[in-house]
């Protein structure tokens, strides 16, 4: 990755339905450039798509909740395919530590999230959840502060 895939990268995380030929004309260079760029780029896997960025709580998810769920040894998959599933689980992470899964879920209000924290717990192979929630998010997911240092960065060397 260089400066002008950094700078692409940017430009699409601030404006998602560009298109490509507004791509060049901001970048300043070439249509079949930035196409070529936004194709390795898949390739490569650093681009994997252009989802919208969803407001849950306005879609009626008004509660987050974080669980570290500890499982059974080699249920790993399982687990994850079962967790899967569950609609209102948005992401699920194998970590180390004590436990050995982090798992993002959404909720429209407490009774919402005890049906779902009771989906999770009954998971063949799941043996011990903590639950947190979520209070509020003082730093969403973000991706720009690492595509602006990369630009930067390559543009001094």
């Amino acid at each position: 990755m260089d400066a002008l895939d950094a700078r692409l990268l940017l430009l699409l995380t601030d404006a998602p339905r560009l298109n490509v030929l507004e791509c060049a004309r901001r970048l300043g260079v070439a249509r079949g450039t930035v196409q070529a760029r936004l194709d390795r780029l898949t390739e490569q896997g650093i681009l994997g798509g252009f989802p919208p960025q969803l407001n849950l709580t306005a879609m009626g998810y008004g509660l987050t909740a974080f669980a570290v769920i500890e499982i059974a040894q080699g249920q790993r998959t399982s687990v994850s395919e079962a967790l899967d599933a569950i609609e209102e689980v948005c992401e699920v992470h194998a970590t180390t530590g004590q436990g050995d899964l982090f798992v993002r879920m959404v909720a429209r209000d407490h009774d919402d999230l005890q049906r779902v924290i009771d989906a999770v717990v009954s998971v063949p192979g799941v043996r011990r959840t903590s639950t947190s929630l979520a209070l509020s998010t003082p730093v969403p997911p973000r991706v720009r502060p690492l595509l602006e240092r990369l630009a930067y960065e390559t543009n001094s060397r």
